[in-house]
């Protein structure tokens, strides 16, 4: 009985299972062709922001040393991030000071004032300690209102904070009088550390409680305040690096980005062609290269750049993408569908290439594939303006029948 009962089921859900395929079946769509000729659907933008070149890794930079950013830069830096910076001095002055109190001791001005950048909130404090104190980088505070250290002028708080760095990362006296009021405690009473931790990353749960990533924030920032833009400070710093660094490579680079930025495309693509010359397979110049060769129009060169690129590093998913909307543009659709394929296939959500795949079968008049990508970009990003409105004007060409 039992038998006959499983033999029931299963007839009865192989039954229900074909009603359901024969309901699909006859539930189609149909297209208002005069209507899809009067609309077009819009390409999704390129991916990726030019590369700058960084060779250190975190856990391997150190606390002392020579500046990467000039002092232009990090005024620059300071003043982008916050244009009323509560001082007792001016951005010029503080960077400055920085640069003078910390190239005295030989540890990293750049990296210091990023720091301070990290422990004032760029300079506008909001947390114990206050403006009038000088105190750059929370020497003293325990939380809890606790306010710590006052310093007299701007210099002597600087001074400080570098000795206090100092304490860390070497065992000698700082060469100058000792203004840092935790500089002997850390000396007497915590050995374990004085003139120990040589690298940023290992200031964390030291510096900052519990402060776990503390080290790479600061860095982080440090990166952030590398990235050149169209400033004069930015161009000033790119023609030094070409000038006197050794790495040649990063610093055409470094140029090449500026000159995006100022929207001088031919100087953009010499100057990345420059680092290539040097280091051939450098992916950071290759993908830089490819996006100034789009700002003049070569497509093919980019193309070229893009190939290249890709077999070096055939994960670099924003390499096909942007080859794909490259080979869109020359209505090279078959090429272009393939490379948007090949960047879901390492990043499956990217409504821009299914949306970009939706425009490659349109244009072919292939309206049912073109449908199918456009729902599926749809679905994956209900904030992107561009799909959103590429299938709010395919939708309405749609109608479903049963």
């Amino acid at each position: 009985m039992k038998k006959f009962l499983s033999l029931a089921l299963i007839v009865t859900l192989i039954l229900s299972l074909t009603a359901c395929a024969d309901a699909a079946k006859k539930q189609k769509i149909k297209f208002n062709k005069k209507q899809l000729k009067k609309i077009e659907l819009v390409e999704s933008p390129s991916h990726g922001e030019p590369m700058i070149i960084l060779r250190e890794n975190y856990s391997d930079v150190p606390i002392m040393g020579e500046p990467v950013a000039t002092q232009a830069q990090m005024v620059n830096y300071i003043n982008k991030r916050n244009p009323n910076p509560k001082l007792n001095c001016t951005v010029e002055d503080v960077v400055h000071l920085y640069y003078v109190e910390a190239g005295r001791e030989g540890i990293r001005p750049d990296i210091a004032i990023c720091q301070a950048i990290k422990e004032t909130g760029v300079w506008a404090y909001g947390g114990d300690v206050v403006p009038e104190q000088n105190n750059y980088c929370g020497l003293g505070t325990t939380g809890g209102g606790v306010k710590g250290a006052y310093f007299e002028t701007p210099q002597l708080g600087v001074r400080a904070h570098i000795q206090h760095l100092l304490a860390y990362s070497s065992k000698r006296m700082p060469k100058v009088e000792v203004v840092d009021p935790r500089y002997n405690l850390i000396k007497k009473f915590r050995p374990q550390i004085f003139g120990k931790l040589t690298k940023w990353t290992e200031l964390n749960g030291v510096w900052a409680v519990p402060g776990n990533h503390y080290g790479e924030d600061i860095l982080n920032l440090w990166v952030q305040s590398q990235m050149p833009d169209a400033s004069d400070a930015s161009m000033e710093a790119a023609n030094l690096k070409v000038l006197l660094e050794d790495d040649k490579a990063a610093a055409y680079v470094y140029r090449g980005i500026v000159n995006l930025e100022r929207e001088s495309f031919y100087d953009a693509e010499e100057d990345f062609q420059s680092a290539l010359a040097v280091e051939s397979e450098l992916k950071e110049a290759l993908f830089d290269l490819a996006l100034a060769q789009e700002k003049i129009n070569k497509l093919d060169d980019a193309i070229k750049t893009y190939d290249t690129l890709l077999a070096i590093d055939e994960k670099f998913v924003d390499g096909w993408y942007n080859r794909g909307r490259l080979k869109l543009a020359k209505n090279d659709y078959k090429g272009a569908i393939s490379d948007f394929e090949s960047s879901l296939a390492i990043e499956t959500i990217n409504a821009d290439a299914y949306n970009d795949i939706a425009v490659a079968w349109f244009k072919q008049k292939k309206y049912e594939e073109a449908w199918n990508s456009i729902q599926k970009a749809a679905a994956q990003s209900t904030s992107n303006a561009i799909v959103q409105s590429n299938y709010e004007k395919f939708a309405a060409c749609v109608k479903v029948k049963k």
